[in-house]
């Protein structure tokens, strides 16, 4: 084989390897930029993040969030992690936020995307939703393990008595509230079902929005409200029962019924 044979065999060889490297590269690129639109829809922030826009906007993933955690609750993200690569998150089943009173991560954020936060208690980090099929409680055990880890119990985490079909025993059934509960996790690592029967996800993907056009009048007091009150109906045992009829002055003896 003469050397210009050689030298196209060889150019051709390495062309296609240089193709296959780049449909490799290009397929690679592809699944991380699909990853990474929708990781962020997922991720559980740290206490005091921004609004996942304005979090990237202003997070350099520096990880000073993550060194400062004292339990190493927060994680900077992989390839493949439920958060875009190299931003902070945490997967409450694995370590929850123990909602450290003084909120270290929040304070060694150098640029604000951390911010805001005077008490760990008005975090929002997202929103423990219950899967009631799953739940012990829901399914008649005695459970309340999340209630009692909940570190808001009584206003996240309630729990309601409801009857057992089956029997006279009661139901203690818990609640979740989503005005006080700050995501935390807790719950969720303690939850002792094979798959935690109460997750914490971000709050747009469970709630709802009831619509501005709509008014709830029995929760706030205006003229209108106040003008139709409703006033509840008395009871047949509180109303008033007519008394024994007057007697007709000038009753003649005609009408006493005598002979």
């Amino acid at each position: 084989m003469d050397p210009s044979q050689k030298a196209r065999r060889s150019f051709l060889a390495r062309l296609g390897q240089g193709v296959a490297l780049a449909a490799t590269g290009g397929t690679f690129w592809s699944y991380l930029l699909t990853q990474q639109a929708t990781a962020g829809v997922f991720a559980l922030r740290p206490p005091g993040a921004l609004a996942e826009d304005d979090f990237h906007a202003k997070c350099i993933k520096c990880g000073q969030c993550v060194v400062d955690c004292p339990y190493d609750t927060l994680k900077l993200a992989a390839p493949g992690d439920l958060a875009p690569i190299g931003t902070p998150f945490f997967e409450p089943r694995q370590i929850p936020c123990y909602m450290c009173p003084d909120i270290p991560c929040m304070n060694a954020c150098p640029t604000g995307a951390l911010t805001g936060l005077e008490r760990i208690e008005d975090a929002r980090m997202g929103l423990a939703v219950i899967d009631i099929e799953n739940c012990l409680s829901w399914n008649g055990l005695r459970c309340e393990v999340c209630y009692r880890v909940c570190p808001v119990k009584g206003k996240a985490i309630t729990t309601e008595v409801n009857p057992r079909k089956l029997s006279k025993h009661a139901m203690f059934v818990p609640i979740v509230h989503s005005d006080a509960c700050t995501g935390c996790g807790m719950c969720e690592e303690a939850c002792p079902t094979e798959e935690a029967a109460i997750r914490v996800v971000q709050p747009r993907l469970v709630q709802g929005k009831i619509g501005e056009h709509y008014r709830l009048g029995w929760k706030f007091k205006s003229q209108i409200t106040e003008e139709f009150k409703f006033e509840p109906r008395r009871s047949p045992a509180a109303r008033k029962r007519p008394g024994k009829p007057a007697e007709v002055p000038g009753l003649d003896y005609l009408n006493q019924g005598e002979p």
